[in-house]
């Protein structure tokens, strides 16, 4: 009975001591490894950049919006300047982000209402975020021009899904 209890001890002893030397699973490791290997949702899209605009936006008589390219834009109180960016075989909606950075704060920064905006501390850079409707692919923002908005080198940055798509920088110039 000795000898049989001795070996039911040891055995164990040994079984056990195999499970404590041997290697923790590192769960993590495997999760992480599983979400590269899984496949990507099919919902997922691509996004691929095909055109850029930048300039002054100008609607003829029936309302359709065409952009003067320039990259010197006149500080003219009510003119409208933005950028056009179209999306390759993209259709449905398109969550961007724009920053805006000027040489020196304006005497006021405004949007329209409902829209997520916010500015740097020292107020020359606004942040735009907004989804849009792109059924054709096109995605698009404009300013208008108030009194107040500084001359000098601008940039905008476009971003979808934190990643950079375009940069436009321009300079607004003083009408003489």
């Amino acid at each position: 009975m000795r000898i049989w209890t001795t070996t039911a001890v040891l055995a164990s002893f040994w079984l056990i001591s195999g499970v404590i030397s041997s290697e923790p699973i590192n769960a993590a490791a495997v999760l992480v490894q599983n979400a590269i290997s899984s496949p990507t949702p099919t919902n997922a899209k691509q996004i691929t950049v095909s055109n850029t605009e930048f300039g002054l936006k100008r609607v003829d008589s029936k309302g359709n919006v065409t952009i003067f390219q320039t990259k010197r834009v006149p500080l003219q109180e009510g003119n409208t300047y933005g950028w056009r960016i179209k999306l390759k075989d993209y259709q449905g909606e398109v969550k961007w982000r724009e920053v805006l950075r000027l040489p020196k704060p304006p005497e006021t920064w405004g949007t329209d209402s409902g829209e997520d905006f916010s500015m740097s501390v020292d107020g020359k850079t606004s942040v735009t975020r907004r989804t849009q409707s792109a059924p054709e692919g096109v995605i698009e923002n404009f300013w208008t021009i108030t009194p107040g908005d500084p001359v000098g080198k601008h940039r905008i940055e476009v971003y979808i899904d934190d990643r950079l798509i375009s940069t436009f920088e321009f300079e607004m110039i003083p009408v003489k």
